[in-house]
């Protein structure tokens, strides 16, 4: 699905989450992405074990998506993509943006087991968080961003694979969903959410 399909269909879908929004991206005319809403906060815990909000990180650009440790498959895939458009970001841009992975897994994803995670998959501690909290923190905050989550008695967790970019504003601008969207889409995204910045 296209960005600028996925991003009309997220308003329809999460209205009740985010304030409703005319998108101002229009092909040919006007380059910037849509507004889709203000993003919504939260505070977990980082790797590190101190507690991170999102609010902390106003002034970057945030790319928020959500993971667990013990994943086998789709995860790492999509934490290696996420680690792989960080690297390519240039000097200038590193501590601009910043990559948020949270646990829809906080039973067993501890702050050590997360910390084990992101040091596997070489991310950039001054550019990565990997978060957990209570089994209700998660909730929460996978409800706030329209995530579906369900642990199955094996102890896979089936969810939603939807990774979100957020201005230096707070603002939600895009999403994308699953793991096969282009990484040099993002790339350019995530340049032109900090161009907007420098106007």
């Amino acid at each position: 699905m296209r960005r600028g399909a996925l991003a009309s269909l997220l308003l329809l879908t999460l209205s009740p989450l985010w304030p409703a929004a005319v998108l101002a991206h229009k092909p040919g005319k006007d380059q910037r992405l849509p507004r889709i809403g203000a993003a919504q906060d939260f505070t977990l815990t980082a790797q590190d074990g101190r507690r991170l909000s999102l609010r902390e990180l106003r002034g970057k650009v945030v790319a928020v998506t959500f993971i667990y440790a013990s994943c086998a498959d789709t995860c790492p895939l999509l934490t290696t993509k996420l680690v792989a458009v960080q690297r390519r970001l240039s000097a200038a841009a590193n501590g601009r943006v910043f990559f948020v992975g949270i646990t829809v897994d906080p039973e067993r994803d501890t702050a050590e087991v997360l910390a084990r995670y992101a040091k596997a998959h070489s991310a950039d501690a001054g550019a990565w968080a990997f978060l957990t909290g209570t089994p209700a923190e998660i909730r929460e905050v996978t409800r706030r961003y329209g995530i579906y989550s369900q642990k199955q008695p094996q102890g896979d967790v089936d969810h939603t694979f939807l990774t979100s970019l957020i201005d230096q504003s707070g603002t939600l601008r895009v999403q994308y969903l699953g793991v096969r969207f282009d990484p040099d889409e993002m790339l350019q995204d995530l340049r032109s959410l900090l161009a907007e910045g420098r106007r």
